[in-house]
């Protein structure tokens, strides 16, 4: 898992990084699933599947990391400081595709709540991603959800 890890983000990096990194991943899906109020088994299953297939955890490593993430949401985690991780740490690729991945949890219960989408434009600006590319990555959601306005 840390060869892949260091492959995505093309250098070394150390186990603790690492862990750090996963968990501000997976902390930012969690937010971006649950600031309407509620974490539906919709939005349970995006994101444990994210998880799994971002970091290429089993269900049990994805079910423990998902339990970290909401430990860390409901301790009133610090946007800015996740943000910055993943800034730091991601090339400017894979920052798309982490817009990608909170837009997807964003629609996994089939709305979208004005909450979620000033969290996820707020979380562009604060991982350094254009506003044109952080609207492909929404259009790009839409399409594969199916739905042709971007409104449930």
């Amino acid at each position: 898992m840390i060869d892949l890890i260091r492959s995505l983000l093309g250098r070394p990096i150390a186990q603790g990084e690492a862990d750090r990194l996963r968990l501000a991943v997976a902390t930012l899906l969690v937010e971006a699933a649950t600031l309407d109020g509620h974490f539906d088994e919709s939005e349970r299953a995006c994101v444990l599947a994210l998880l799994s297939a971002r970091f290429d955890l089993d269900q049990g490593g994805a079910l423990c990391l998902l339990a970290k993430a909401q430990e860390a949401a409901n301790q009133s985690v610090q946007l800015v400081g996740m943000t910055q991780l993943v800034k730091n740490s991601f090339d400017y690729g894979q920052r798309v595709e982490l817009l990608e991945m909170l837009w997807d949890v964003a629609y996994a219960d089939g709305q979208i709540h004005d909450y979620e989408a000033n969290l996820l434009r707020r979380m562009a600006g604060l991982v350094y991603v254009s506003d044109q590319d952080a609207g492909a990555a929404r259009k790009r959601v839409v399409a594969r959800r199916g739905r042709k306005d971007g409104i449930a």
